[in-house]
Formats: C-alpha cells, structure tokens, sequence
C-alpha cells in the first residue's frame, strides 16, 4: 500500500506559527481606555489647580498615564508585569526626553508665526523701529548677512576639511597623530573663543567689524566637523577600490582623487552641510568679527554687516512687544534653515549608498 505525499499532509496536522508579541486586542483597548482616562483627569486637574497651559497639562498626563499603567501591571502575571514596567520605563525617558524640545519647537512657531509675513523677508529695519508694526520693515538683510558670510566659511573650510580626512585615512603620514588631535581639540573650542582670535588677529589689524571676520571665525567652528565627519567617511570606502587602482598603475594621489573621493561623493556633502547647520545659528563670535547692522550689506570687507542670531539677540535686548515678536520670528527662520540643512543632508547621504 503507497502512501502519498497529499495524504500525509493532509493526516499531519502543521500548526500555524504563534506570535506571541503580537499584541491582543483586548491589551490594544486596554492602552487606548488608559491613554483617554489620563488625558482627560489631567485637563481636569489642570482646569482645577494652579498648572496651565500645554506643558501642565503634559506633565500631569505622563504622571497619571504613568501610574495607571503601573497599576495595571500588579494586576497581570510576572512575565506581563516584567514587559509593562520595562515599556513604562522607556516611554518615560523617550518623554522626558522628547517633550522639552518639543515644547521650546511649539513656541517658536506659535510665537514666530506672527510676524511671519512677506515683507520679513525682503525689507530691513533701516528706516524701521523695533517697536514698529510688524508689516513694517523686516529681516532680509540679517538673512543676506548670514547666508553670505556661511557661504563664504563654507568656501574656506570645505577643502581645508577633506583634506584633513584625506591625509588621516589616505596618506597616514608621521603628522597624523598631530593633525587628528588638533581637529579633536578644535571641536571642543568654545565659540567665543573663536571669535576672539578673530578679533585680536583680524578685527584689530583692519580696524574694522567686516562679513569676511565673521566667516573665519565660522570657518574656524565648521573645521572640525567637517574634519570628523569626511574622516569617518573615507573611512568606509572598501580597501579593495585602492587596490585595484593600484594595480592598474595608477599613484596615490590618483587613487584618492580618481576613486576614492568620487565614491564618498554624497558623505562629503552631508559632511559640508552638517558644518554649515553647526555653525548658522552662533552668536557670540559674530558679536566680536561681524557686529551688527540695520541695513544690506553685500560687500563682506564693507564694514558691520547683520545675521540672524544677532538680529535676534538685539531685538530681545529691547524688551518691548513688536521687537519681541520679530525676535521670534527671526529664531522661527533660523530653526527653519537648520531644519532644511538636516533635512537636505538625510536625503543626500541616503540618496547614494554605493
């Protein structure tokens, strides 16, 4: 008598496999029941007791949601309450964590949002008073001024910082020590100090506040994470590209400039973009290179010239409503730069995963 393959499998029973962390819906509603009940008690409390606005009523919610859940968990067997309490412990840091800068970004676009309008962007404050109404006069020059002089450190420090990683991953020469530990000293260098060197060195030999002081003491800030971040870079190209180059013939200085540094393409921009978003929104050292000014300056050598953390800083200085209001919109614009910076830099380098 033969036996089939259709019949033995239709006589053994396969069972289907389990998914243990899958959640039941029963534990679904249980979160979604808890989750309501603490929004709602800490609208009640906050309505009730001296706490106001977003932030009392978030930290009531967590409070409440936190020990809810806890009760649940002495309710359950050992294994469920081990799960629950390690859950409750992540989800209380990722929220002590999450919820401050999420609050400091609510406020600027709550706060900034006020004085968004189209001539912020394209008028200044020459003919204009802080105190103004806020369809009058504007930020365009402070964002002239930043973006220049950006610019103009990223031209300085961009080759300066991939040839710094080209000489630690590449050539390896005896300075290699040396050069690694002054681009790690560099970034721990304070702003202010950086703006200090340029102003002893620069400020005080031309006699003059200029765009172009303002950019070295970027540049200065921008070396070491370009330096890093290109180092580390370079460091992921495989060593059989160089080795193929060079059986080919083909000399060092070939090899990296040929292969190597055509193969870490888009790393070498988000190395470049991330510099710049490090160093958009630095004040102290523009105080001392750039100074400030209320008007389009787009000569870098023409004297003071304005940027947006100055902008801001002056305005909050003055203290009244309307100069207020304009200092967080400038901050609302500065967030936005540097969230466009980031932004941009995920998108490159995951653009090209060669």
């Amino acid at each position: 008598m033969s036996v089939t393959v259709t019949d033995l499998q239709q006589s053994t029973a396969i069972p289907m496999p389990t998914t243990p962390w899958k959640r039941t819906r029963g534990e679904q509603l249980g979160t979604v029941v808890t989750f309501l009940i603490s929004a709602l008690a800490a609208a009640f409390i906050v309505l009730v007791t001296g706490l106001a606005g977003v932030d009392g009523w978030a930290f009531t919610f967590l409070i409440i949601f936190l020990l809810v859940t806890t009760v649940r968990a002495f309710k359950a067997d050992a294994k469920v309450r081990k799960e629950m309490f390690v859950s409750v412990a992540i989800f209380a840091t990722a929220a002590l964590a999450f919820t401050p800068w999420m609050s400091i970004f609510a406020s600027v676009v709550l706060k900034g949002a006020r004085g968004f309008k189209p001539n912020f962007f394209v008028g200044d404050m020459r003919t204009t008073i802080p105190d103004d109404e806020l369809n009058l006069g504007g930020a365009g020059h402070a964002i002239v001024g930043s973006i220049m002089m950006v610019l103009n450190a990223t031209i300085i420090t961009l080759p300066l910082g991939i040839l710094s990683g080209v000489y630690l991953t590449e050539v390896r020469g005896r300075l290699t020590f040396l050069v690694r530990f002054v681009v790690q000293s560099m970034s721990g260098v304070p702003s202010i100090v950086a703006g200090l060197f340029i102003y002893t060195t620069f400020v005080n030999y031309t006699n003059s506040f200029s765009g172009l002081a303002g950019s070295f003491a970027l540049a200065i800030l921008m070396l070491p994470t370009v330096a890093r971040t290109a180092e580390e870079v370079l460091k992921l190209v495989p060593d059989d590209l160089r080795s193929a180059s060079y059986a080919l013939g083909a000399r060092q200085w070939r090899t990296s400039l040929m292969v190597v540094l055509p193969t870490v393409r888009s790393g070498l921009t988000t190395a470049a973009i991330l510099g710049v978003a490090r160093v958009i929104g630095e004040t102290a050292p523009l105080l001392l290179t750039s100074l400030s000014s209320n008007s389009f300056v787009f000569n870098p050598l023409g004297g003071p010239i304005g940027s947006l953390p100055t902008y801001v800083f002056g305005l909050l200085q003055i203290g009244t409503e309307n100069a207020i209001n304009r200092a967080w919109t400038g901050a609302l614009v500065l967030m936005l730069l540097v969230l466009a910076l980031f932004t941009t830099a995920r998108f490159i380098g995951g653009k090209d995963r060669r």
